[in-house]
């Protein structure tokens, strides 16, 4: 099978980045698989790396001089290559997948689109691509499945495929593997403190200001036992001014962007994701509990879908810091539970959010082109053999 894989990020591209290089990384030893991403995105880079994985740099957003490139070169790919699957992530490269897969008759591939956000987009735009260019709607959380029945994409082609994580690579970390994350993450004078910690980002809608907000609430002597750890960009200087507000700046510890988030992990006590739009399943929150941390959740999107309430985590209302700082008081009286609470999380992980699973799902789906496949393969093979008689006449001509 020839897959072709679309992202338009031009940066890290957070989930996008790690739902496409899992599923290339998992089928690149029995498919074709090839990546196209914008030039310098972390996914090209990363795919680049990948054994038996091909990458192709298009930028899927721009100029309108930009794009019409972009779309000459994309027509141009699918024509040669001829896939059988093309995987696209996002509505811009959706949409130029649409227009150049436009008229190319038995070479169109099967259009197979992940839903990556908690929109359910009804616009023009989602209709044409809904009637033009889906086969297929991949669906990561029930909340999303749910929310995209009711979007401009047909019924019938929604599938539900929930992402999964590799639970061998995201394990829970030794104590002595713990104690030099956390020595090469924290000052020493935050090490002792219960570690609350996230990977999710820091964009504004994934709220993890309500989390420092929840700590600054809690009584003087309950807010010297908690440190906050965050990866992802920087912040915006207003958010780092917040922190300061909030009498908190020594008692958060910003990392950046890490390319391997598991000394993170290792380091934290218990995770968050406290997203208030746009989350969907949160690969993030699925790998923080494989790695044996129990999480605090919003009731965003599918994030709760991972949880169970004082089983592995803790569920609380969007944007109520005072909700997050009950919690926290609850984890700090309670602390005995962690090591079991960072069991069960484990347990839930390694059950439930099998990255065998999701890849198995996901090329179920791709198999729902099987009936095209016929057909194109003809269409294949009898231009290859006019391509051939061609040649030969030419050659023949040639040396009359």
């Amino acid at each position: 099978m020839k897959i072709l894989y679309t992202n338009f990020h031009l940066g890290d591209g957070g989930g996008h980045t790690t739902y496409v290089t899992s599923l290339a990384r998992a089928l690149g030893a029995r498919a074709d698989v090839t990546v196209a991403a914008p030039r310098g995105s972390r996914l090209l880079d990363e795919a680049a790396a990948l054994p038996g994985v091909r990458t192709v740099a298009l930028q899927f957003k721009g100029a309108p001089a930009r794009q019409w490139r972009t779309l000459r070169q994309l027509r141009a790919l699918l024509r040669a290559e001829a896939f059988d699957v093309v995987h696209v992530n996002g509505s811009a490269d959706h949409r130029l997948c649409m227009l150049a897969a436009a008229g190319l008759g038995p070479l169109r591939p099967f259009m197979v689109y992940t839903q990556h956000n908690g929109r359910h987009p009804r616009s023009l735009g989602a209709r044409l691509r809904a009637a033009l260019a889906t086969d297929r709607v991949i669906c990561v959380s029930q909340h999303t499945y749910e929310g995209m029945g009711r979007s401009a994409f047909r019924p019938q082609d929604l599938r539900l495929v929930r992402n999964g994580v590799d639970t061998a690579h995201y394990r829970p970390a030794a104590p002595d593997e713990a104690a030099r994350a956390r020595e090469a993450l924290l000052p020493p004078t935050l090490r002792d403190r219960l570690v609350v910690g996230s990977h999710a980002g820091t964009a504004s809608y994934k709220n993890w200001l309500d989390m420092v907000a929840a700590v600054a609430l809690l009584p003087p002597d309950q807010r010297g036992q908690i440190a906050v750890l965050i990866a992802g960009l920087p912040p915006a200087a207003a958010d780092l001014r917040r922190v300061e507000a909030l009498g908190m700046a020594g008692a958060v510890v910003f990392t950046g962007l890490l390319r391997d988030v598991r000394p993170l992990l290792a380091a934290m006590d218990v995770g968050f994701v406290l997203s208030s739009r746009l989350e969907t399943i949160s690969f993030a929150c699925r790998e923080m509990m494989a790695a044996g941390k129990p999480v605090i959740v919003s009731d965003t999107g599918g994030l709760a879908e991972n949880v169970t309430e004082g089983g592995n985590g803790w569920i609380v209302p969007v944007s109520a810091p005072p909700r997050v700082a009950e919690t926290l008081a609850e984890i700090l009286e309670n602390r005995i539970l962690l090591d079991w609470m960072a069991a069960a999380a484990r347990r839930r992980a390694v059950r439930d959010f099998s990255l065998e699973a999701f890849v198995r799902e996901t090329e179920r789906i791709y198999d729902e082109a099987g009936p095209l496949r016929a057909p194109r393969l003809r269409y294949k093979l009898m231009s290859a053999g006019v391509l051939v008689s061609t040649a030969v006449q030419n050659s023949a001509a040639c040396l009359g």
